[in-house]
């Protein structure tokens, strides 16, 4: 194949008349590129054109041609390729009446590309100039790139089967002639013919010993062609496992395990083609060394092949509550290949992080038990109509956990653990059964719902900054902070399911946040941002951690900001100084809308208002929170407030929040005659004196929005006057985050305590100061 592998270098390169005058249509290129192996090795030059002695070996070729065009038809399971293949070996059939004509064609093509790469001189085209593939067909290819593997392996045993046939058919031919000669000899035939006869079984000796040679070369080389093709989707798995690891915080993940499905059943299939060639090797010469080198090499690529086919195709949830339902389902590649019979129970367990570790010899099954799990087995179930064949845990629950001893500060929340799937596994064709297991992503197990956040932080930094093949569950302690931001702007997106990212100030402004830094003109990028700023240590002047506070603010925007957030009308991250740097110069009544940074989950009207002295100070309007967005939507409070007018840069409010007006109608009274009212927002400018509208309707309102309310007051406190800071330039923009698809993601409450539980009045402890241990031996008793 080397001589093709060269003229593939230069064919691009080539006038299209040549490349017609090089490949006839009585030979089409296809063909010399699906069978290069097998082309380059026969024998062309060797053959008398003139001579009909050699035709039947030349009509051999043509069948050996053909067989192996049908047989790769058969495995190619792209349909358009298949169908070609096939055209082509129905054509190649018009060589039957003159079979020698073939030889001689593919003996000139074989000369012109010779005398074409000897012509060529100086190095090829730098790849540089070449167009690059696609971004969004690198899993294409990679599918492509596969199906060219398996393709060449299964001409590579098609060759060693036509080997192997050629050898028999030789060996038949050499009985004849030696049955023959002693009956000549018995007769007193003529010396001389008697010569010819003994010089055509030497012949015949010859070749039997040269294709006995080469069919166990082609044995070696398709074995190491195995064990590449193996390694390559191999690594193919791991990636589709860390690419459903990065999917927890937005990353691309494309779930479909059907090509690595259709590749695992082709290597087996491959493999034991392979046993059996060799086996029959065995059985014709006897047990060499170098054989049984070869049974070894496939008996190991084999088992490595059976046991990494078990994949968590769903994984369990990632923060798991002792007593709560969950599920998971787990695949087996190569389902079609189980022996029939027994049924497969797959065992669940769980395991420590440090049991995890010591899973490095296959079979190994810790015996420690370190949490009761019921509803821990599955049955491995076939489907006919997705040809797939998975054990599907619907109800499993955590009744218990034991925990390890923990160090220093370390929170309950803070400790790993994970699902350790197992079965006993036998595959058709093989005689022993094997062990194969596959653990889950890392879980935290948690006992109260206030430690919800904070094992989804832990979850958070693992998904993140974890490296792949990692020793299990190890994680950096520190990252550089444009590191963090592009987690950050992943998980903001897929948590909203927005297309809408963090740009430069929203990052920046979480970088002054996180390190408490107030200079705006300060590049973070490569600043290191600890595990304990995230989501131990609590942010300078407030009750909460930085994780605590992002997450708050997803979980409102997700609820009730999210097409404001998409169409661009909420500012998002950014702080006071930057915020008079952008808004000084902007008229009376412009504002934006950003959130707020003294508590979770709360979105704020900073706006640009007069003083009593006629001049103009920037003011910040009481945060709006969940609570108060049930009651009445965002452009509705907008619409409410008279001080502002124009959304920043120079935007009218109604032109951008016109469609978020909520508009009632009804009859004018209720059923039960009362006068119904609906609640307004109304900024007051006296410090200490919020007030409430409560305006009589002569409607009654459809829309819940406007269904009435509670009696409640939205005041503004007007901060201190603030002096304008100078012009000053903003750091530049962070690079482009890459594109996030919309995922649906789990919701995570952000309170440490249950509303219903909390004292408002009473500040959150800090993360890992409360009594963990309390709560799980509570939980304890409680069972």
């Amino acid at each position: 194949m080397a001589l093709w592998a060269e003229m593939t270098q230069r064919l691009q390169y080539l006038p299209t008349q040549t490349l017609n005058e090089l490949y006839p249509a009585s030979f089409p290129m296809d063909v010399r590129h699906y069978l290069a192996n097998w082309i380059e090795e026969q024998r062309w030059e060797g053959f008398d054109l003139e001579s009909m002695e050699q035709e039947t070996q030349a009509r051999r070729l043509l069948e050996q041609l053909v067989s192996l065009l049908q047989e790769l038809a058969q495995h190619n399971p792209n349909v358009v390729e298949k169908v070609k293949l096939q055209q082509i070996s129905r054509h190649m059939s018009m060589f039957q009446a003159q079979p020698l004509q073939l030889v001689k064609t593919v003996r000139d093509i074989l000369r012109k590309e010779r005398i074409l790469l000897g012509q060529a001189v100086g190095p090829l085209p730098s790849p540089q100039f070449s167009c690059p593939p696609a971004t969004n067909g690198t899993k294409q290819q990679v599918r492509e790139e596969s199906n060219r593997d398996v393709d060449n392996l299964v001409i590579k045993v098609l060759e060693i089967q036509n080997c192997r046939q050629n050898i028999h058919q030789l060996q038949e031919e050499l009985n004849w002639e030696r049955q023959d000669t002693e009956s000549v000899q018995g007769a007193n035939e003529m010396e001389g013919k008697l010569s010819e006869r003994q010089k055509r079984i030497q012949q015949l000796e010859y070749n039997f010993q040269v294709y006995a040679k080469r069919r166990v070369q082609l044995l070696q080389d398709a074995v190491c062609s195995l064990e590449q093709c193996q390694s390559r989707l191999i690594h193919r798995i791991k990636t589709w496992r860390w690419e459903q690891h990065q999917a927890t915080i937005g990353m691309p993940f494309d779930d479909n395990l059907n090509p690595l499905q259709t590749w695992c059943e082709q290597l087996v299939g491959v493999n034991g083609k392979l046993r059996q060639e060799i086996m029959l090797v065995g059985r014709d010469y006897g047990e060499a060394e170098e054989l049984q080198e070869l049974q070894d090499r496939l008996r190991l690529l084999l088992q490595t092949l059976i046991q990494s086919s078990l994949m968590v195709e769903k994984q369990p949830p990632q923060v798991i509550k002792t007593q709560s339902k969950f599920s998971s389902t787990v695949r087996y590649l190569l389902g079609e290949k189980v022996a029939p019979g027994k049924p497969v129970l797959l065992k669940a367990q769980i395991i420590t992080e440090a049991q995890a570790r010591n899973l490095g010899q296959p079979g190994a099954i810790p015996t420690e038990n370190v949490g009761d799990l019921i509803n821990s087995t599955a049955i491995l179930e076939h489907n006919t109509a997705s040809k797939s064949t998975c054990a599907t845990f619907r109800n499993m629950s955590i009744r218990k956990i034991k925990r390890a001893d923990r160090k220093g500060s370390e929170s309950v929340t803070e400790e790993k653990f994970a699902l350790l799937f197992s079965t006993e596994i036998t595959i058709t064709g093989c005689e022993s059964s094997y062990s194969i297991q596959i653990i889950s992503l890392p879980v935290v197990v948690i006992v109260h719902g206030s430690q919800e956040n904070n094992a989804m932080a832990t979850i958070i930094w693992d998904c993140a900054f974890s490296e792949p093949n990692r020793i299990p569950f190890v994680v950096p302690e520190r990252v550089p902070w444009k590191q963090m931001c592009v987690t950050l702007s992943s998980k903001f997106m897929a948590e909203v399911q927005t297309q809408r990212g963090l740009d430069g100030y929203n990052l920046h402004f979480l970088a002054q946040k996180i390190f408490d830094q107030p200079d705006i003109s300060e590049d973070f990028s490569n600043m290191p941002v600890s595990w304990a700023q995230f989501n131990k240590e609590v942010l300078p002047g407030r009750n909460f951690t930085f994780w605590q506070w992002f997450d708050g603010v997803m979980e409102l925007t997700k609820k009730y900001l999210k097409t404001y957030w998409s169409d661009g009308l909420i500012f998002g991250f950014i702080g006071k100084q930057q915020l008079h740097v952008i808004l000084q110069n902007r008229p009376n009544g412009t504002f934006l809308l950003r959130f707020s940074d003294s508590e979770i989950g709360g979105i704020t009207i900073a706006y640009v208002g007069p003083t009593e002295n006629g001049g103009r100070r920037i003011q910040n309007i009481q945060p709006f929170t969940k609570k108060d967005l049930e009651f009445r939507c965002l452009g509705d409070r907008i619409r409410d407030i008279d001080c502002i007018t124009h959304v920043f840069p120079d935007r009218p409010k109604d032109e951008a929040f016109g469609k978020y007006y909520t508009v009632c109608t009804g009859p004018s009274t209720q059923s039960n005659g009362y006068l119904p009212f609906t609640v307004t927002t109304k900024v007051t400018q006296e410090r200490g004196s919020p007030t409430t509208s409560l305006t009589p309707r002569s409607d009654t309102p459809q829309d819940p929005k406007c269904m009435p309310a509670p009696m409640y007051s939205t005041s503004m406190e007007p901060d201190r006057n603030v002096n304008f800071f100078p012009q000053q330039p903003f750091p530049p923009a962070y690079p482009a985050d890459p594109m996030v698809p919309q995922l649906p993601m789990p919701f995570y409450p952000t309170s440490l305590f249950p509303d219903s539980e909390m004292n408002p009045n009473q500040p959150a402890p800090a993360p890992g100061t409360e009594s963990m241990e309390l709560e799980d031996i509570l939980s304890t008793f409680t069972e």
